[in-house]
């Protein structure tokens, strides 16, 4: 079953051009990852700093997979400093 996650950052406005290039990479990177069917980087249009990662995952064990991988463990580091507070994820199945 296809896992459906989004996920919530909000990051200083001080940081916003390094952000960037940090979801560039890990964007790039997890397209890569074998069960990797979306992952897109979306900027809200109302707040500025605050991002959405929308991903799609072949199954759970994919995305558990994911968490392992060195671009996810280096952007989580990299990032912490400069957000504003802390990710909100929200992980699901299709029903509909």
């Amino acid at each position: 079953m296809n896992l459906h996650i989004v996920a919530l950052f909000k990051f200083n406005e001080n940081y916003l051009m390094e952000a960037v290039e940090l979801f560039q990479a890990l964007v790039r990177e997890t397209r890569k990852e074998e069960g990797c069917l979306q992952y897109d980087l979306i900027e809200d249009k109302d707040n500025k700093g605050t991002f959405f990662l929308v991903e799609l995952w072949e199954s759970v064990e994919h995305h558990n997979r994911h968490n392992g991988q060195d671009h996810l463990l280096n952007f989580r580091r990299d990032s912490s400093k400069m957000l504003e507070s802390s990710t909100l994820v929200y992980k699901g199945f299709k029903i509909l």
